[in-house]
């Protein structure tokens, strides 16, 4: 392995996802790590072991990583190790994206295709950003968050860390979203929202 070469933390759907736009912005991808060897390889990467074991031979060189992780706890425990070990966790952003040069995008998050973040927007560490949402203007949006494809976040929205907000899911302006909250796919979410509910439906109710 060379240095500065980058690692791919897991290897499966989203990891996928992550690796294709990875290798469209040119970041030199070289393996992967995951528990065992994955069956389907369809970007021909080198098996390097678990990254948390302590003879993963990821740890050996100056290698950065790429969080290919769908789980925000598992996401975030992850980064936890590879900051602990002073390594670089990238930010990878389809090209297709619409980024506000005022929006602040925080380090290990992924942005995919056709997303738009607009003005003073404020993106934590090891965000999901996916295919096809928008991040309205002022929104705050806290560490491990996953956004699903298609879902809508009006003006000033926050949500807090580990939140999952579903596909086509629309938040209304000023709302606030605790942390560890998982919102329905195509729920519509009108009231704040305390951490660790789950919410679903239109309109929205608590399950």
């Amino acid at each position: 392995m060379s240095d500065n070469a980058s690692i791919l933390v897991g290897y499966s759907g989203h990891a996928f996802v992550v690796a294709e736009t990875a290798v469209e912005n040119d970041i030199s991808i070289i393996g992967y790590s995951d528990k065992q060897a994955a069956s389907i390889n369809p970007f021909e990467l080198e098996y390097l072991g678990f990254e948390k074991d302590t003879d993963f031979i990821g740890w050996r060189n100056n290698n950065s990583f790429v969080l290919g992780i769908g789980d925000n706890l598992l996401r975030q425990n992850i980064a936890k190790l590879i900051e602990e070990r002073k390594q670089e966790i990238k930010t990878v952003i389809h090209l297709s994206a619409s980024i506000s040069s005022s929006a602040v995008i925080g380090s290990g998050t992924f942005i995919n295709k056709n997303v738009s973040v607009n003005a003073l927007v404020v993106i934590g560490k090891n965000v999901i950003l996916n295919t096809g949402c928008i991040i309205e203007h002022e929104c705050v949006i806290e560490d491990a968050v996953h956004i699903a494809p298609g879902a809508v976040l009006a003006g000033n929205v926050f949500i807090g860390e580990r939140s999952f907000v579903g596909a086509n899911a629309v938040i209304k302006q000023g709302i606030v979203i605790g942390k560890d909250v998982i919102i329905g796919a195509g729920s519509v979410i009108i009231r704040d929202v305390l951490d660790g509910k789950k919410i679903v439906g239109n309109p929205s109710r608590e399950i």
